[in-house]
């Protein structure tokens, strides 16, 4: 890449000052660079990090997560989530788990229309791209949609910045949520047209549905991931994207397009593994059996790259 590839130590003040996403620098820092990054993780969180069934992220994960990060592995989030649903689900475990202190973890939220960064000891500001956010009449007219006739199998997701999301009830099915979500999604696509919203797009996942612009996506988290991680003086030597949808390859793509060394993980390949043009990992390349997927495969890729780095 002719790019020069280091790893930095840093004060955590440096990049969670109000500034840093801007150039600037509100503190006094010490920068060392150091030996090159050999690995950076971009990771969708629900399926390869929280379960698909109980939304949370089980204690292993978490453990793995940060002796990666304590490694000097760049840990960051790439994620259709809100920021609360990180702040609660994956960065409140971690701090709680023992964070290393300098330990600096980036998370890309609503397909990289919100992101911040956090240490064990503080959490930088919130950004949000207004510009990508959907219309707060649309939004209110699908609130009102869900409580009218879906509340019983789904709930609107009152933590989002930018995208309109509706996710399925721990206490449904996913059978009988998903017969729902199949009406629920006809209509959100109706009102789009009445509102004229020709630049967003109803986006289905297993247990939820998003309707965002269509600039949002997973290329998009990963050149904010690049971005962020530039600011800190590191390019690493190779990336690892993982995800359990055919969505989440948007990650690997925008990576390999840009000349990045680059394999994606897929937890969930039943759906169908796509060709592309870099290698596609699956729990198979572990020797691990195909009913091996989400969460469960995660954490065995997270095992694998640990006793990689460590060794």
């Amino acid at each position: 890449m002719g790019t020069r590839r280091a790893n930095a130590s840093w004060r955590a003040c440096q990049w969670l000052s109000p500034g840093w996403s801007s150039g600037r620098v509100d503190c006094n820092y010490e920068l060392m660079v150091s030996a090159a990054v050999p690995l950076a993780l971009l990771l969708d969180v629900d399926g390869p990090i929280a379960s698909p069934v109980t939304r949370d992220v089980r204690p292993r994960i978490i453990k793995d997560l940060l002796r990666l990060a304590h490694a000097g592995v760049p840990v960051i989030f790439n994620t259709g989530r809100s920021d609360t649903f990180i702040r609660e689900q994956v960065m409140a475990p971690m701090i709680a788990e023992g964070m290393p202190p300098g330990t600096l973890v980036h998370a890309i939220c609503e397909k990289g229309a919100v992101w911040f960064s956090y240490t064990a000891d503080s959490v930088g500001p919130l950004h949000v791209d207004g510009s990508l956010a959907v219309p707060k009449a649309y939004a209110d007219d699908i609130r009102t949609l869900v409580a009218e006739g879906y509340a019983a199998h789904m709930f609107f997701d009152e933590t989002k910045h930018a995208m309109v999301s509706v996710e399925q009830r721990l206490d449904v099915s996913n059978s009988d949520y998903k017969t729902e979500q199949a009406r629920f999604d006809a209509q959100a696509l109706e009102l789009t047209a009445r509102h004229g919203l020709s630049a967003f797009r109803v986006d289905p996942t297993i247990i939820s549905t998003d309707i965002e612009s269509v600039r949002l996506g997973k290329d998009l988290g990963a050149s904010r991931a690049v971005e962020l991680l530039a600011q800190q003086n590191i390019v690493p030597q190779a990336w690892r994207t993982v995800g359990d949808s055919r969505t989440d390859y948007a990650m690997a793509d925008w990576l390999h397009h840009h000349d990045h060394e680059v394999k994606h993980v897929d937890v969930r390949p039943a759906d169908g593994v796509p060709e592309k043009p870099y290698q596609i990992l699956t729990a198979a390349d572990l020797g691990l059996s195909a009913e091996v997927i989400h969460d469960d495969a995660g954490a065995a890729f997270l095992a694998k790259w640990l006793d990689t780095v460590v060794s």
